[in-house]
């Protein structure tokens, strides 16, 4: 698992190049390392190079590795789309949620958060290039939606996240989400988190003022599905 070390400290050097290259402190970006459809020896090689907070899209596969894994301080962020049948085991086995698009979602998130644990960190997905196939709230939707997550008693609203269309010019639609962003935090929203940007695009989002990147192509390889 050597390159899964040696792709790490690429993607964290393109992370704090890009950080310089729009003036932003070079640990302004967190880096959630997406191991979707690799095994635990894979998250283990990245916690072995100091990668602590993983990303996973399927639950069962997520849950399964989280049962192989007891490395103290990890940190698991859900990232794929949230169905209704799914939101007990993401309430009681992460810690951050990226997808929440709707307030039914959220509303069972919250019931179903184990009261002994923290309450559940949460971004609004936004589908911010309206492709009629992806998940995600529309922006003229997302403010509402932010105040209604906000308003949750064992959730934590944290920010937006968004994914471009494929071919899209990503640096527009991040344009657009970081002002969308600007608006609901104008609206008294304590926002802190900008969740975009992955292994193809992490530059523009950064430049966009992502707080967060989600990676995975880049640091564990191409996935076989």
């Amino acid at each position: 698992m050597a390159d899964v070390a040696q792709n790490l400290a690429a993607v964290r050097r393109r992370i704090a190049d890009a950080c310089v290259a729009a003036g932003r402190p070079v640990d302004a970006v967190r880096l959630v390392a997406v191991s979707k459809t690799f095994g635990p020896e894979a998250i283990r090689a990245a916690y072995a190079a100091g990668q602590r907070e993983f990303g996973e899209n399927y639950l069962q596969e997520a849950l399964a590795k989280q049962v192989a894994l007891n490395e103290p301080g990890l940190v698991w962020h859900y990232v794929g789309p949230i169905q209704s049948n799914k939101t007990r085991g993401i309430a009681e086995h992460f810690d951050w949620v990226h997808g929440v698009d709707r307030i039914k979602i959220a509303q069972r998130l919250s019931d179903q958060r184990p009261v002994h644990k923290p309450p559940l960190e949460v971004c609004v997905q936004v589908n911010i290039s309206a492709e009629a196939s992806k998940s995600g709230c529309t922006p003229d939707e997302a403010p509402a939606l932010c105040q209604a997550v906000a308003a949750l008693p064992r959730l934590r609203l944290r920010g937006l996240m968004a994914i471009p269309a494929p071919g899209a010019d990503a640096r527009s639609a991040f344009s657009r989400l970081r002002a969308l962003f600007a608006a609901i935090r104008a609206q008294g929203l304590a926002l802190d988190t900008l969740s975009a940007g992955m292994s193809e695009d992490l530059e523009a989002a950064i430049m966009e003022g992502s707080t967060l990147v989600r990676i995975g192509t880049a640091i564990f390889g191409a996935r076989s599905t």
